[in-house]
């Protein structure tokens, strides 16, 4: 930035900027196919890992090895739905759609998040019959062995998933990548049950592990659950935005005179959109109020690329006490000589 720009009132500050920044449209779309692919890779991987846990869930009798690998398959049925989700969000607007399909994104977490809680309740449910029927376990070492793997796996994967997620502001991806450090982490608990229940005749660590991972599981599910369905009901949650467009608005144009009233926000997942109600002068020509409406728009999106859709709604000012009075004193006459005639 240039001594020019540091002089300029117009130019955000570091925390502005930051606001600002996100995503500019061309990044979404960008942020849509990046994610699709990453989301793809997951599927495959999640699958494989899944179908491996069971097989030596189901060979050893542990209860944590078969409770992660189904965990694995939720997993990979989760990034499965993200997938589709960002497929659609994709599509632009219709005659259906007005406003295009971003919220399918959002609506992806919300049924992956459903989804979650559902597998959770399952795995809970065989460990606690576990955890009152303890069994030996068969092939230990090769089954923390697999879980080993599982658990370097799922991390790495989960982490770039995470930074994908995180540049491109994506919530499903965002929530799939938490679900991917989850499964990961439920892969490492598995295996240090299974280490305390042989080295130690400890059975019961098998079904506790269990346990801890539908924890897991559940805690992620109310993060993503919260957070989607906030977007889904039009709340917004950044009250940092609101006060950057009122500032944009009367810093800009304050040579117009111009008073915000209220800005109102919505969330479509990765893009905003904008309703801004303003004050003019009601004398002012109705072209200059449609011009400066629309310099208005290209300001805002000017500043924050993510916000896809500026509403403009001027309102005259209201009248002094003084000057109604003396309106409605000239109207007033006017309707007493009308009577009289």
């Amino acid at each position: 930035m240039d001594d020019t720009d540091a002089k300029n009132p117009n130019i955000l500050n570091r925390s502005d900027s930051e606001i600002a920044r996100k995503t500019s449209p061309n990044l979404i779309n960008e942020g849509i196919l990046a994610g699709q692919k990453i989301a793809r890779i997951s599927v495959i991987t999640l699958i494989g890992i899944g179908i491996i846990e069971l097989i030596m869930g189901h060979f050893s009798g542990s209860v944590v090895a078969t409770a992660d690998g189904i965990d694995s398959l939720s997993d990979a049925m989760i990034s499965f739905i993200v997938l589709l989700g960002l497929r659609i969000a994709h599509r632009p607007a219709d005659k259906k759609f007005h406003f295009g399909y971003r919220k399918v994104e959002s609506f992806a977490a919300l049924m992956a998040a459903i989804g979650m809680v559902i597998i959770g309740s399952i795995i809970l449910y065989h460990s606690y019959d576990a955890l009152v029927n303890p069994r030996e376990i068969n092939q230990p070492i090769l089954t923390m062995v697999v879980l080993a793997a599982a658990a370097a796996i799922s991390l790495h994967r989960a982490f770039q998933m995470r930074l994908i997620a995180n540049k491109y502001d994506l919530l499903s991806l965002k929530t799939d990548a938490k679900n991917s450090i989850k499964d990961g982490s439920a892969s490492v608990i598995g295996f240090f049950s299974i280490l305390i229940a042989t080295q130690f005749g400890f059975l019961q660590m098998d079904a506790i592990g269990g346990m801890i991972i539908a924890g897991y599981i559940f805690s992620v599910s109310y993060i993503s659950l919260k957070q989607s369905s906030l977007i889904l009901v039009d709340a917004w949650q950044n009250p940092k935005v609101t006060e950057l467009v009122k500032r944009i608005v009367e810093e800009r144009f304050k040579h117009e005179q111009i008073k915000v009233r209220s800005v109102l926000l919505r969330s479509t997942g990765m893009v905003a959109q904008a309703e801004v109600h303003m004050e003019v002068d009601g004398n002012k020509p109705l072209t200059d109020v449609e011009l400066l409406s629309i310099e208005i728009e290209m300001a805002i999106r000017s500043k924050i690329p993510t916000m896809e859709r500026v509403s403009v709604i001027p309102h005259s000012f209201t009248l002094p006490k003084s000057e109604s009075k003396r309106w409605s004193g000239i109207f007033g006459n006017k309707n007493k000589t009308i009577s009289s005639k």
